[in-house]
């Protein structure tokens, strides 16, 4: 009896585990300010310090990290900017590959996955399914200046400081463009 009770909370417990697994795959990020060899160096280090990160390849010529993740981890996209930040530089522009499993988008182009909320800026009323690239297009994940002019486009609260109320509770939204 108890063999039979470990090996479903086991089940489950391997089931949950793998809710995240390869929900971003793959991501192309673009580093400002990057001037010599070195600063690549500190920033791919500093982004190979992050746990579901499993390879960093720099190309020197675009100032570009292409960034591959580990299956059965979930992605933080802020802790990647923050990774960049702390290097002292600035991402410019992150394109990911986001997996999606028939994941429908509302009316105003809303959407959850595996607990995280996107809000799609130029698609609705659809429904994705595999893998789709995206642009992150909040604050900190591109310029400065691209950021303050689709703020003033779209004029959304959940746009200018990056979270929302979703189902009653405060969340963070990433605002995404495919």
């Amino acid at each position: 009896m108890k063999t039979i009770r470990y090996f479903i909370i086991l089940s489950v417990l391997f089931i949950s585990g793998g809710a995240f697994a390869q929900q971003i795959s793959k991501a192309e990020l673009q580093v400002n300010g990057l001037t010599c060899s070195m600063c690549s160096r500190a920033t791919e280090t500093s982004l190979k310090s992050l746990g579901f990160i499993e390879n960093v390849t720099p190309d020197l010529n675009r100032n570009v990290f292409v960034i591959t993740f580990k299956p059965d981890q979930k992605v933080n996209l802020d802790q990647i900017r923050d990774k960049v930040q702390d290097a002292g530089f600035s991402i410019g522009d992150l394109s990911a590959t986001i997996n999606f499993k028939n994941t429908s988008l509302d009316a105003s182009g809303l959407a959850q996955l595996d607990g995280t909320v996107y809000q799609f800026l130029n698609a609705r009323s659809k429904t994705l399914d595999g893998p789709v690239t995206a642009r992150v297009m909040d604050k900190d994940f591109i310029s400065s200046s691209a950021f303050k002019k689709k703020a003033a486009e779209l004029k959304s609260d959940s746009y200018q400081h990056g979270k929302g109320i979703v189902q009653g509770r405060e969340t963070r939204i990433f605002h995404l463009s495919i």
